[in-house]
């Protein structure tokens, strides 16, 4: 770059060879100018619209401080002209914006170090050169260089020119004329590298239409590209498909692991759900570890159903995060567009769909149904009345027989809660259970029937029945408490129970903060109390845990023993486990045992225990005694 403060004099700047009233002009407006540039640059405003107003202010300022400089009386001009040349001459020299100066014909006369270092050009190359061969091809032509001030419609133009190294500069130009004798004379460039500015706009958008960790569209751009594909929709009649897919028990991660941990699993999540998608197709991140997909080729339910299962599937691999495989599954809700769809309304659907799909177990999709009815304040009511039952003491105990396989004796009992509502007769757990767990409420269920579960085994016990210890599945809320052995020793005590007649189950999934685990269950453990994993197979736990921690019995879920006779990977699943448990030293019980041959297959494969309904469903406590007389 020409450094112009060590030029020789030959090359000295000279704005004289516009007339010297043009040189009063150039000084003029490159003081003015100045004021304004170190105004910008202490403005305590950082937004568009503000710097705008400060510009616009600025600007009226340096017009009126010009004005007044080319309108001195007469007397003091002439004393002002006998120093303007050096004024002008040392503003155009050590200025710091970029200054170029024009002549009539649009070609550069004079430029100085600002402008070179902006555009990289030397100045033997700029001299001479006309302004409009320095513009990007295709760009805007700058035919108001060649146009009398006066017909102009402003002062200020944008421009996109070409640096010397070949790659496109943006920048604003104020574009000042010089006069000599009241005749246009040339033009004074006062130039703003406007690159920066066009870079943050470009950075301020994309913050606001894009996800800034996976990449994906945000809920704005989204909802945008929803609108348009419902209107493009209509206009050629047919349908677009709308998934809104929640991981489940993505908190429990984060809980468990961090939200570094959970970041890098949205991270890999993101990468899979589109994989499967066409280019019309779109998947953004609504918020947490919600994701929406848009299907715009949606011609039956029959389809969208096809392509849920499949981006499903996409999930079903586990997830490498640390060295450590990790097994997610999601919800899923689908809804289809009508005629009249609105965005916000197809939305909505969605969303209902998803929260029956959690209701429904999770690790599912629901298709939209308009026969529902309003399911917000259906779980509203539901929530008041499950208050109102712990309250009138509307629950109650039923209990399922365990069995020995060899023997077919009832060595266990399973204590499962039932609502006996008032007006609606028995409800199913699968109604209320869900509710419970999201507003807290399962806590006080939960010791409710841990107490009331260890009362009645007590009962039995003292009246002479059979003795065999009673199961009670732990909730995440209740095993997560930092006094759970404590609670637990306090029910054995008020009960009078022996520990060892409480097998406690908890999930796969509550074994994942290690730490916690460990120590809790062996706090209980240490009291003589049973440990069973429920529901193996289906959940987060690591193989590796599972030998670390004092677990004596793994329930094999009823997922694996339905197909076990129809699909052979059931069957290998099954088999697995029970030699896997086993050469762990643990007991293995079925659960869901429903026929002849699901039974025989456990037999033959050497599972020790089972429950379901091939020998008994669950039955009310008073029937427990017909079943444990001696």
């Amino acid at each position: 770059m020409a450094d112009l403060n060590k030029q020789p004099s030959d090359q000295k700047i000279n704005v004289f060879r516009l007339g010297s009233k043009s040189a009063a002009g150039v000084a003029a407006v490159l003081l003015a100018a100045l004021v304004l540039w170190s105004g910008l640059a202490l403005l305590p405003v950082q937004s568009v619209t503000e710097r705008a107003l400060w510009t616009g202010l600025m600007l009226s300022a340096f017009a009126i401080v010009a004005w007044v400089l080319l309108r001195q009386p007469r007397r003091h001009l002439l004393t002002w002209r006998r120093v303007h040349h050096q004024i002008a001459d040392a503003i155009l020299s050590h200025s710091p914006l970029p200054v170029v100066v024009l002549d009539r014909e649009g070609r550069c006369v004079e430029v100085n170090g600002g402008a070179l270092q902006l555009m990289g050009y030397e100045r033997e190359q700029l001299m001479g050169c006309s302004l409009q061969s320095l513009l990007e091809a295709g760009g805007e032509p700058a035919d108001w260089l060649h146009t009398e001030p006066g017909e102009r419609s402003g002062g200020q133009f944008p421009l996109t020119l070409v640096h010397r190294s070949g790659l496109p500069l943006d920048i604003q130009v104020m574009a000042c004329p010089l006069y000599e004798d009241q005749d246009w004379d040339g033009t004074l460039l006062i130039i703003q590298d406007a690159s920066d500015r066009k870079r943050n706009r470009e950075r301020i958008r994309y913050m606001s239409y894009y996800d800034d960790m996976t990449g994906l569209p945000n809920r704005r751009m989204f909802m945008i590209q929803l609108t348009e594909a419902l209107e493009r929709a209509r206009r050629q009649e047919e349908r677009v498909g709308l998934l809104y897919l929640d991981l489940d028990h993505f908190r429990l991660i984060n809980d468990s692991f961090g939200r570094e941990f959970g970041d890098m699993l949205l991270l890999q999540v993101a990468e899979r759900l589109t994989r499967r998608l066409s280019e019309q197709d779109m998947t953004a991140r609504m918020e947490g570890d919600e994701f929406a997909v848009l299907l715009i080729d949606a011609s039956s339910d029959e389809s969208l159903a096809e392509r849920t299962t499949e981006l499903l599937a996409e999930l079903e691999e586990p997830f490498e995060l640390q060295g450590y495989p990790f097994h997610v599954t999601a919800s899923v809700g689908v809804a289809s567009s009508g005629m009249q769809e609105e965005a916000g309304q197809l939305l909505m659907k969605a969303e209902k769909a998803l929260s029956k799909a959690k209701d429904s177990g999770r690790n599912g999709f629901i298709l939209y149904s308009d026969t529902w009815s309003d399911s917000s304040l259906e779980r509203l009511t539901m929530q008041h009345e499950i208050r109102q039952a712990i309250q009138r003491q509307e629950f109650v105990l039923h209990y399922q027989p365990q069995y020995d396989l060899s023997s077919g004796e009832v060595i266990g009992l399973e204590a499962l809660i039932r609502w006996e509502h008032p007006e609606r007769g028995l409800v199913p757990p699968g109604q209320f259970i869900p509710i419970a767990e999201e507003t807290g409420l399962i806590v006080q269920l939960g010791e409710w029937v841990l107490e009331e579960a260890c009362r009645q085994n007590k009962q039995w016990q003292d009246a002479g029945l059979a003795v065999v210890p009673v199961s009670v599945n732990l909730s995440i809320r209740q095993f997560l408490q930092q006094n759970l052995a404590e609670k637990v020793a306090e029910v054995l005590e008020r009960t009078g129970l022996s520990p060892e007649y409480l097998d406690l189950e908890i999930t796969e999934s509550m074994t994942m903060d290690v730490d916690h685990a460990t120590q809790c269950l062996l706090e209980l453990t240490r009291m003589g109390i049973n440990i069973s994993i429920d529901d193996f197979g289906t959940g987060y736990s690591s193989l590796n845990y599972l030998k670390k921690l004092p677990i004596g019995r793994l329930k094999i879920d009823r997922s694996f023993v339905r197909d076990i006779q129809q699909d052979p990977g059931d069957a290998a699943i099954v088999a697995a486990i029970i030699a896997m448990a086993h050469n762990l030293n643990m007991q293995v019980i079925a659960e869901g045992v429903e026929t002849e041959g699901q039974m025989q297959f456990l037999k033959r494969h050497g599972c020790d225990e089972m429950q379901g309904y091939f020998w008994s469903a669950p039955i009310p406590g008073s029937k427990v005694e017909q079943l444990l007389q001696p």
